[in-house]
């Protein structure tokens, strides 16, 4: 058997809980299978844990303090690492956002940059069905991020959505009008450019999730990779390159950011027009 994989403890909030999660297993003399057991879970989740990669459920966590007898220690850690507005995965990242020159964005929602406080709420609200943290405290970080694009030299932007962001209802009505509302007036900044990839333009190798590339001031660029749960941050310049190459795809074939406005005006009137009866 391969040893455990080393794990530094301060790394980050999940980190730590992955390596006290760890010390107190062995210290109870019990192997990851025998502990999923115990909760039940199947171990591999137990592994996930003691890597950081995961952070458990609060009915899980529980189980597990009490089982290894951990005197609450494990759930006052527990805590602070539900309490951080953004997880692991997504800190590195934004690190290297605060520092680019350039970002370069494919998306299938609206990305953070670019969100209205109202279609931020409805993301994170919805998205609780992933996460027992506080909403309110996400998205008071997420609209601290878009100090990015202000100041006298902001990055430069260039964002690709795919044209069924445009419809997919977010919110009601009002907040997918004022978030489209937001939108064109983004696209006005001088810095700032947004392109609408038409649906009978799809691209396979885009389907299922967004992507960002970023120049940084050194010159390296660094993509970031996000679905539903999950971010990775990619450094290797090969496949870097790829994402360059796909992003290259996709801006060739998106509509001009004229055409890309008047289409999202279509959807604003059309998609999203405000009647007496949804007012109410």
């Amino acid at each position: 058997m391969p040893a455990p994989r080393e794990l530094d403890p301060s790394a980050s909030l999940a980190a730590l809980y992955g390596a006290k999660l760890r010390k107190l297993r062995v210290r109870a003399g019990m192997t990851q299978r025998q502990l999923g057991d115990g909760v039940p879970i199947a171990h591999s989740r137990i592994a996930q844990f003691e890597l950081g990669n995961e952070t458990p459920p609060a009915d899980v966590n529980a189980t597990l303090d009490k089982l290894l007898d951990a005197d609450g220690d494990l759930t006052d850690l527990w805590g602070h690492v539900r309490r951080t507005p953004f997880p692991d995965w997504a800190r590195a990242f934004m690190v290297y956002e605060a520092k680019a020159v350039r970002m370069r964005k494919f998306s299938q929602i609206v990305p953070g940059l670019a969100q209205t406080e109202s279609y931020a709420r409805a993301v994170l609200e919805a998205g609780r069905i992933y996460d027992d943290g506080d909403p309110e405290e996400k998205i008071a970080a997420r609209l601290d991020r878009q100090t990015i694009l202000e100041g006298d030299a902001p990055p430069w932007v260039w964002v690709i959505l795919d044209e069924s962001v445009l419809y997919r209802a977010v919110g009601d009505r009002t907040v997918m009008r004022d978030q489209l509302a937001h939108l064109l007036t983004a696209g006005e900044r001088t810095r700032f450019h947004l392109q609408v990839l038409p649906l009978s333009s799809a691209d396979p190798a885009a389907i299922g999730g967004s992507f960002t590339l970023l120049s940084l001031p050194d010159g390296r660029d660094v993509a970031y990779e996000e679905g539903i749960i999950f971010g990775r941050l990619i450094e290797n310049r090969d496949d870097v390159l790829r994402r360059e190459v796909l992003y290259d795809r996709l801006q060739a074939n998106a509509l001009s950011p004229a055409a890309s406005a008047d289409l999202i005006r279509t959807a604003m009137e059309e998609h999203h027009q405000c009647t007496s009866s949804a007012r109410n």
